[in-house]
């Protein structure tokens, strides 16, 4: 019988927090500002895009902590058990500025201040990290930080000039007391708590999480709050009761084996990135364009094929790669590929009770083309108006398989069976791409909507495949950064 804990138990700074009185709709961000009155982190958007609410959440790693910046206002407060969370409050110590905070002084990179703290926080993870960043970096690690007035010159100036041994910060000083102290809390229970009625689960591990939504089955799961944060801050929904499944360790495996990778559901994007960029270099690119660095650090791939979205960034480049998806419900797994899990707008092949345990994506065949392209209005952290993955394979000069799925085509990530077809058994030819383009109106009938039109969308889904023809020729010169 598994234990339960009836409160949540974390470090909030120099500060050990346990709450009962927790619902599973609230938020980090309002804990901070209403309950603990700590106000240097902001609210701007509500919605994970501008980064004023940046903060660090740690985790415990082999004795010590890793930090990750994440988004307070879609993080949820209950997640955070056993976490040590640092807001903008904690870097300056004795009434000395944190060396990210003095750069920023010193290359004059704040105007109006209030993106700052989180820009600050940002930047802080970014030189913990990388104490040398180049300029790619910096602006990689600042994708999710939104500054109106100052201008990112300064900004990256100020990160590229901080001063000090990030080994003598105090995050990482004091790492393994830290653990130690939330190794103390840990005591391997269920956490079930609650608030009017709205209530938050949080399983001991995964064979828990199992028997909890077998008594649970119309419970919402909830991983990385990405998408299920704006359930909350924007329209206002129930989400009650809320399994929280970010925690479980077993979740965020990713294994590596001579057949490919077997990514846990609960794998973020950041955990997945080393081992999907090495595997399929292809994507390296387009996984910088999901979110921004606290999107990525909190979204995970589960999540994003789970929630069933037809612009989701992972399930078209996933289904072009032949991905399987692993199901359970209790003890009882069943296995089926990814493309047949999105059934129809917002309905997927899961029953009650039922949850993503893993994705299984294969290597590559030797000798096959690849690509991966984001369409959206901006280039970094934006929505989809339309995405796509393509997998050639060659048999000599001529097409032996093809996989071609878009995202933002139809009601569901969906596979270009018709274009596939004009492909397969012709020569690798410009004439043969054409072929497949004209295919395409076969395929899909994209509706028009705010992100897009429909007549564009199949117009670039038709030049896309002319750029991946381009591309495996090499000529690459006019699309370079990834771009579309």
């Amino acid at each position: 019988m598994v234990a339960v804990r009836r409160e949540i138990r974390f470090l909030l700074n120099d500060t050990e927090v346990r709450l009962a009185d927790v619902a599973a709709t609230d938020t980090l961000l309002n804990h901070f500002r209403l309950a603990q009155r700590l106000t240097g982190t902001k609210e701007g958007c509500a919605e994970g895009d501008c980064g004023a609410c940046t903060v660090l959440v740690g985790r415990r790693a082999k004795g010590t902590m890793t930090y990750e910046p994440v988004n307070a206002c879609i993080r949820l407060l209950a997640s955070v058990d056993l976490c040590h969370v640092v807001t903008v409050e904690h870097l300056a110590r004795g009434g000395t500025l944190a060396p990210v905070q003095q750069a920023m002084v010193s290359h004059h990179g704040s105007q109006c201040g209030f993106c700052t703290p989180g820009i600050v926080m940002s930047l802080h993870a970014l030189w913990l990290a990388r104490p040398d960043p180049t300029v790619e970096e910096v602006e990689t690690a600042l994708q999710g930080n939104l500054c109106r007035c100052t201008g990112y010159r300064p900004i990256i100036d100020a990160a590229r000039n901080v001063s000090g041994d990030p080994a003598t910060d105090p995050l990482m000083v004091e790492g393994p007391r830290i653990a130690a102290l939330l190794d103390a809390l840990d005591d391997d229970a269920r956490v079930e708590l609650g608030r009017g009625g709205s209530r938050a689960i949080l399983p001991a591990e995964v064979d828990d999480l199992a028997e909890v939504l077998a008594s649970e089955p119309d419970a919402t799961v909830v991983a990385g709050m990405t998408d299920v944060g704006l359930w909350v801050t924007k329209a206002m929904r129930d989400i009650s009761p809320a399994v929280f499944v970010g925690h479980l360790e077993e979740l965020r495996e990713v294994a590596v084996s001579d057949a490919g990778l077997t990514i846990g559901a609960g794998a973020t994007y950041a955990d997945a990135a080393p081992a999907m960029a090495q595997m399929f270099p292809h994507l390296a690119a387009y996984w910088n364009r999901i979110g921004g660095w606290q999107v990525r650090n909190m979204g995970t791939i589960g999540g994003n094929i789970a929630n069933g979205s037809p612009i989701g960034d992972t399930p078209p480049v996933l289904i072009a790669l032949g991905t399987t998806l692993t199901l359970r419900k209790g003890q009882e797994r069943r296995v089926m590929p990814l493309e047949d899990f999105f059934l129809d707008y917002g309905k997927q092949d899961r029953q009650p009770g039922e949850f993503v345990e893993s994705v299984h994506v294969a290597r590559p065949a030797a000798g096959s083309l690849h690509a991966a392209y984001k369409i959206s209005k901006r280039r970094d952290e934006d929505i989809s108006a339309l995405a796509c993955g393509i997998a050639v394979m060659l048999e000599g000069d001529c097409v032996r398989e093809a996989r071609i799925a878009f995202g933002g085509m139809a009601a569901t990530p969906r596979r270009a069976a018709q274009a596939e077809a004009a492909l397969i058994g012709q020569v690798w030819s410009e004439a043969a791409v054409e072929t497949a383009k004209t295919a395409l109106t076969e395929d899909f009938a994209p509706i028009s909507d705010w992100r897009a039109g429909a007549e564009y969308r199949m117009k670039v889904a038709r030049n896309l495949l002319t750029r991946f023809w381009l591309e495996s020729r090499g000529e690459t010169s006019q699309l370079d950064r990834g771009a579309a």
